[in-house]
């Protein structure tokens, strides 16, 4: 059995393709959950632990609760590329150090996951059903900055769902889920925009934007998948964001 720290997004499409009884925990218990402080019956039935909670100031809220009772299970953890912090444009992969990040306690916990033998998923950008620049250009949302030069990776949903599942035979460690071709925001933003026939969302200088996202444009990185490919047998079933928006488009 899987049990599943914080069924979200990106935890759903996991647990969808996992291949064995789930059972996932949300704050409040809602949809057929359990509730987080709830979980011990299930954590000792289970073989399989997967957390998608964040940490904040205080820690690791799995690692804090739970910790004791993980020896001996397979354990994931969905983590950030961000840990790796601004790379100029640089590509990186999981042998760069994983403390530069922005959030101290996501570097934190990204490291405790590892060391409690976890398997680590380091993702960029996560797009999918829902969830894509498809939506927020037609909800009027979406705008690009302008900014030259600047690139970030991402994934879709589906492929992180595979990655995870593929990671069920693979050795602790790091692996990055990213598509294999970084792009500039408003390069994806312009083509989903003419995928939806609108022209591209208007320019928002970067100054007018809230703190936390100019702190998200304040980094630039290419997130190298090698390892995923050559460790974990996965290959990105959209290797990059045109492929993926069309998929989306299509429904």
């Amino acid at each position: 059995m899987l049990l599943v720290f914080g069924l979200g997004y990106a935890a759903r499409a996991i647990a969808a393709r996992a291949g064995m009884p789930v059972v996932g925990t949300t704050r409040d218990g809602r949809e057929g959950t359990l509730r987080f402080d709830a979980a011990d019956a299930a954590l000792a039935a289970a073989t399989h632990v997967l957390s998608s909670v964040p940490p904040d100031e205080a820690g690791d809220p799995v690692l804090a609760r739970y910790g004791a009772a993980l020896a001996g299970k397979w354990l994931g953890y969905l983590s950030s590329s961000g840990v790796y912090g601004d790379t100029g444009g640089a590509w990186v992969d999981e042998s760069a150090p994983a403390d530069r990040g922005r959030r101290a306690y996501r570097n934190a916990a990204d490291a405790a996951w590892l060391a409690a033998g976890a398997r680590v998923f380091r993702l960029p950008g996560i797009y999918g059903p829902g969830r894509s620049p498809l939506d927020r250009v037609a909800a009027g949302e979406a705008h690009r900055t302008g900014i030259a030069g600047q690139v970030f990776s991402r994934v879709h949903v589906d492929d992180i769902a595979a990655g995870v599942v593929a990671g069920f035979a693979a050795p602790a460690g790091a692996y990055n889920l990213a598509d294999d071709v970084p792009a500039p925001q408003d390069e994806v933003v312009a083509h989903a925009a003419a995928l939806l026939g609108l022209p591209p969302p208007a320019i928002v200088p970067l100054d007018a934007l809230s703190p936390a996202a100019r702190a998200f444009h304040a980094e630039n990185r290419r997130v190298a998948n090698g390892k995923a490919k050559r460790v974990l047998g996965w290959r990105p079933r959209y290797p990059d964001y045109r492929a993926g928006l069309r998929a989306l488009l299509r429904g």
